[in-house]
C-alpha cells in the first residue's frame, strides 16, 4: 500500500468510530423509549408501586397509602384501577389476610360510594380527599369495633382519626405525583410542591421494603441512600438534605428504629451535594463521609461494618444509573443546569420562530417593493405610434366616419392623409389650440370639414395630455411606494438581526468590576453589564445605601472609564419607595460630541401663526437632528402644513427608516392626501455624535452656513419644494463638522428678508463673521435683529432661524486611574 493510501486510514477510521458511537446511541435511545413505553404506559410502574405501598405501614399498623392511591388512579387513570387494586391486595397479603381485607374493604366501599354519589363527584378532585378522610375513618372504625369484640376505645378512636388524617394528606400527594408514574410525555419543569410530592412519594414507596434483606443488608437502606445519593447528585445540596430529611422522617413513622437513619441520610443528601463538583465520585465521598462519621458516633444497633456495606451498594447502584436518567431527572427540576440550558434552547427556540417571521415580512415587504419598481417593458417608439394610431382613430370617429371623402381620403391618399393628421396635432400642441398658416392652408386644401376636424384634435389632444400625466404620475406613485416598502423591509430584516444577536454573559467581567470597586472601598450591591460594546457601554450599579453624596457621579463611573478606557457618565439614578436604603444608578457611554441650539422664530406682522416650523429630534443613542419646514404662504394653514410635515418626518425617521426614503415618504403623502397646490420645504440636519459627521438633507430650502473660525461655508441643494410629485431625488450632502463649529439654518424669511441687499448669501456671510460671540442662542438673536432692522422694524414673512453648536464632550469629572495589577476589562 502506498503513503498516500495510508494517510487516508485514520480519517476513515474515526468516522466508522463516530458513526459507532451514533449507532449505539441511537439504539440506547430507542431501548429507553421501549422502557418508557412498558413502564408508564401499560401501568408497570403503578402496579411495582401498588406493590409496595400495600404492604406499607405506619407505627407498625397503620395503612394510610392504600385508599389514597388508589382514589387517586381511579380517578386520574381508570384503566388501570384494577391492576393498582391488584398490586395493593398481593403487597397487603405478605403482610397478613386481616390487611388485605381491610384494603379490599376500602376499595369497595369508595367504589360503592363514588357509585352513590357520582352527580357529586363530577368535580372529583375537590371532594376526593374529604370523601377519603370519611370512608378511611369510619371503615377503620368499624374494623376495630369488629376486631375487638364490638367495643371501640378512646385509643382505637384515635389511631383511626391519624390514619384518616394521613389519608387525606396523602390525596393531595399523590395527585401531583401520580403523573410521573403514567405519562411518558411530561415536559414541563417541576414546580417546588410537585418535588416535595414526588419525594414522599418514592419515599412511602421504600417504606414497603422495610423488613427485606440479602445478606443481612437491609433493602430499605440501600434504596434510601440510593434516592438520596441520586437527587443529591442531580439538584445539589438543598434537594439532597429535602430528600434526606423527608425519607428518615416517613422511615422512622414506619418504624421507631430507622430514627437514626433521618441524620444519615440528611447528612449525606447535604455533602453529596456539596462534592457534586467531583461528578459522581465526589457524591460517593460525601455518601461514605457521612455514613462513617454518624455511623462512628450515632446510636445505631447496626454494626459500622454493616452500614459501609449498604452504602457501598448504594454507591454502585448509583454508578450503574444511566447518564440520560439523571439528565432527564435534572431536567425537570428548577435552578439545575441542565434545567437552565433548557429553558435557554425554549427561549432560543421562540425567538429564532420570532426572527422567521419577521424574515418573512420583510422578504415580503422586499418582494412588494420588486414588484411595484418593475421597469414598463415596452419599445418608445412602438408605444407613441400606438398613442397616434389610438389618437386618430377617436379624431376619425368623429370627424371622417359620415364624410362622402373618407374612401379618397384614407383609401386612395393614405400616407398623405395620415402625415398631414400627424401634422395637425404637433402643430396644434406647439401653439397651443392654434394652427399655424401653413398647415391650416394644407388642412383646409386637402379636407372639406377642417374646422371640425381642427377642434376634435384640439380636444383629442386635450384628453391625451391628460391621460399622459396621469400614467407619469401612477409611475411616480409606483416608484415611491417601492422605496418605501423596501425602506420598511431593511428596517424589518435589522430587527430581525438585532433578535437573533445572543445576549452575552459578562459573569466575569461583573466580578473584576466588582473586586476592583470593593478595593478601592466602596460598597457594592450588584453591578449587572447589559453591554460593552465600546460607545454603547450599558451598566447597572447597584449601592446597598442611598447615594446622598453624589457617589455615582463623582467615585463610581470615573473609575468604570478607567477600567473600560472610555469615558462612562451616569445616565440616571432611581430610588425604590420601599427599600430607601438602596439605590441604583445606570451608566452609559459618553458621547465625544455634544450639541447646544439656539431658536429665534417670528411670525409675518407679528401674528401667532407662522407658516415655519422647527424640531430637534434625538433619533436613538448618538444622533442628533434639527429640522427646519416652511409651508407654502402665510397663516393657519401653511402652519398646519409645515408641523404636520415635521412631525410625520419624526416619526418615521424614530421608526429607523432610513433618511432619504423617509423624505421620499412625507412627499409622497403631502402630494396624494391634497389636491390644492400647498408645499412646503424642509431643511434637515442629522449629527452623529460619536464623530461629528453631518448630512444635509435640503428640499426647497434655502442654503445651510457653518462657521469655523472666520471661514464660513455654505451648504446648499436644488431640491424642489415637498408636495410636488415628480421624478423626485433627494440630494444628501455630507460635511465633517469639528468642535467649536456653528452650523446656522434659517428659513427664507431670514434668508432673502434684508432689505435692499443684492445678494444675500454675501450679505448672511458678513453678518456671520463680523459676530463676536459663539453663543448660539445670541448668534439667532443678532441675525434676526439684524433682517428686521433692516426692514424698520417690519416683520415681512415668518422667520425662523436655528443656530446649532458643536462642542467636544468634556466630562464634569476625570477618570480615576485604578491599580496597575487590574487588566482592562473588554
Amino acid at each position: 500500500m502506498e503513503r498516500g493510501d495510508l494517510s487516508i486510514i485514520t480519517p476513515l477510521r474515526n468516522m466508522e468510530l463516530q458513526q459507532n458511537k451514533f449507532d449505539i446511541s441511537k439504539k440506547l435511545k430507542v431501548i429507553q423509549q421501549k422502557l418508557d413505553y412498558v413502564f408508564l404506559q401499560k401501568g408497570i410502574a403503578l402496579l411495582i408501586v401498588s406493590l409496595l405501598l400495600g404492604r406499607a405501614l405506619i407505627l407498625s399498623h397503620l395503612t394510610p397509602f392504600a385508599l389514597p392511591f388508589f382514589a387517586v388512579v381511579y380517578l386520574s387513570k381508570r384503566d388501570k384501577a384494577s391492576s393498582v387494586l391488584l398490586g395493593l391486595l398481593a403487597g397487603s397479603l405478605t403482610l397478613s389476610i386481616g390487611n388485605a381485607a381491610y384494603i379490599f374493604t376500602l376499595c369497595a366501599v369508595f367504589l360503592i360510594t363514588y357509585k352513590l354519589m357520582e352527580n357529586l363527584f363530577k368535580q372529583a378532585f375537590k371532594i376526593l380527599p374529604y370523601a377519603v378522610l370519611c370512608i378511611s375513618f369510619f371503615t377503620k372504625c368499624g374494623f376495630l369495633y369488629i376486631q375487638n369484640g364490638q367495643t371501640l376505645s378512646r385509643y382505637d378512636g384515635v389511631m383511626a382519626g391519624v390514619e384518616a388524617s394521613l389519608a387525606f394528606v396523602l390525596v393531595f400527594i399523590f395527585m401531583q405525583s401520580i403523573p410521573f408514574l403514567s405519562s411518558q410525555k411530561r415536559k414541563k419543569s417541576l414546580k417546588t410542591e410537585e418535588i416535595i410530592s414526588l419525594i414522599i412519594l418514592l419515599a412511602s414507596v421504600l417504606t414497603g421494603t422495610i423488613g427485606w434483606t440479602v445478606y443481612d443488608l437491609s433493602i430499605e437502606h440501600i434504596l434510601s441512600r440510593y434516592l438520596v445519593l441520586l437527587f443529591a447528585f442531580t439538584a445539589g445540596a438543598t434537594v439532597g438534605s429535602t430528600v434526606g430529611v423527608v425519607t428518615g422522617l416517613i422511615f422512622s413513622l414506619a418504624s421507631i428504629s430507622s430514627l437514626y437513619q433521618m441524620s444519615l441520610l440528611a447528612f449525606s443528601g447535604l455533602l453529596g451535594g456539596l462534592l457534586k463538583e467531583g461528578k459522581r465520585i465526589g457524591s460517593a465521598i460525601g455518601l461514605m463521609v457521612a455514613t462513617v462519621l454518624i455511623g462512628m458516633y450515632g446510636e445505631s444497633n447496626t454494626p459500622l461494618v454493616l452500614t459501609v456495606y449498604e452504602s457501598c451498594a448504594a454507591i454502585f447502584l448509583f454508578f450503574i444509573t444511566p447518564s440520560s436518567l439523571t439528565e432527564k431527572l435534572a431536567r425537570f427540576i428548577p435552578g439545575t443546569p441542565e434545567h437552565a440550558k433548557d429553558q435557554q434552547r425554549y427561549a432560543r427556540k421562540i425567538r429564532d420562530i420570532t426572527v422567521r417571521r419577521v424574515e418573512q415580512f420583510s422578504s415580503v415587504f422586499q418582494a412588494l417593493s420588486n414588484s411595484f419598481s418593475q421597469p414598463e417593458k415596452w419599445e418608445e417608439d412602438k408605444n407613441e405610434d400606438q398613442e397616434f394610431d389610438l389618437f386618430l382613430s377617436h379624431v376619425t370617429e368623429k370627424t371622417c366616419q359620415n364624410c362622402f371623402k373618407r374612401n379618397h381620403c384614407w383609401s386612395s391618399n393614405f400616407d398623405k392623409t395620415y402625415e398631414l393628421m400627424r401634422n395637425v396635432m404637433h402643430d396644434i400642441d406647439e401653439n397651443s389650440g392654434t394652427l399655424s398658416p401653413t398647415v391650416y392652408r394644407q388642412l383646409d386644401k386637402h379636407c372639406t370639414k377642417s374646422k371640425k376636424v381642427r377642434d376634435a384634435v384640439h380636444k383629442e389632444l386635450t384628453v391625451m395630455k391628460a391621460n399622459r400625466q396621469l400614467k407619469i404620475q401612477l409611475q411616480e406613485s409606483r416608484k415611491l411606494v417601492a422605496e418605501q416598502l423596501l425602506g420598511v423591509s431593511e428596517v424589518m430584516g435589522d430587527f430581525a438581526k438585532e433578535i437573533q444577536r445572543e445576549q452575552e454573559n459578562h459573569h466575569r467581567q461583573e466580578e473584576m468590576m466588582l473586586d476592583v470597586l470593593q478595593d478601592f472601598g466602596i460598597e457594592i450591591e450588584q453591578i449587572e453589564i447589559y453591554n460593552l460594546e465600546p460607545g454603547n457601554v450599558d451598566i447597572d450599579i447597584t449601592l446597598p445605601h442611598s447615594s446622598s453624596l453624589g457617589e455615582f457621579e463623582k467615585i463610581i463611573a470615573p473609575i468604570v472609564s478607567d477600567i473600560l478606557n472610555e469615558t462612562i457618565v451616569v445616565k440616571g439614578e432611581e430610588y425604590e419607595d420601599f427599600r430607601s436604603d438602596l439605590s441604583y444608578a445606570t451608566l452609559r457611554s459618553a458621547k465625544a460630541y455634544v450639541v447646544e441650539t439656539g431658536i429665534a422664530h417670528a411670525a409675518k406682522g407679528g401674528g401667532f401663526l407662522s407658516g415655519d416650523s422647527y424640531s430637534t429630534i434625538e433619533l436613538g443613542p448618538g444622533k442628533f437632528a434639527v429640522a427646519i419646514s416652511d409651508g407654502m404662504g402665510n397663516g393657519e394653514r401653511a402652519h398646519h402644513e409645515s408641523s404636520e410635515t415635521l412631525k410625520l418626518l419624526q416619526k418615521i425617521l424614530k421608526s429607523g427608516i432610513e433618511e432619504k426614503v423617509a423624505i421620499k415618504s412625507v412627499n409622497s403623502v403631502l402630494s396624494l392626501r391634497t389636491t390644492d397646490e400647498i408645499f412646503s420645504t424642509l431643511d434637515l440636519a442629522m449629527i452623529d455624535l460619536h464623530n461629528a459627521q453631518a448630512k444635509f438633507l435640503k428640499i426647497g430650502s434655502t442654503p445651510s452656513f457653518i462657521k469655523r473660525e472666520n471661514k464660513i461655508l455654505k451648504i446648499e441643494s436644488g431640491n424642489l419644494p415637498m408636495g410636488i410629485l415628480q421624478e423626485f431625488d433627494v440630494d444628501v450632502v455630507t460635511e465633517q463638522l469639528r468642535a467649536g463649529d456653528l452650523l446656522i439654518m434659517m428659513s427664507d424669511g431670514i434668508f432673502e428678508g434684508p432689505k435692499n441687499v443684492e445678494n444675500y448669501e454675501l450679505w448672511m456671510k458678513r453678518k456671520l463673521r463680523e459676530m463676536e460671540t459663539n453663543d448660539p442662542q445670541a448668534v439667532a438673536d443678532l441675525i434676526m435683529e439684524e433682517v428686521i432692522r433692516t426692514r424698520s422694524g417690519a416683520i415681512a414673512d415668518d422667520m425662523t432661524i436655528a443656530v446649532v453648536a458643536i462642542k467636544h464632550n468634556t466630562p464634569k469629572w476625570a477618570a480615576i486611574p485604578v491599580r496597575n495589577k487590574y487588566m482592562k476589562i473588554s
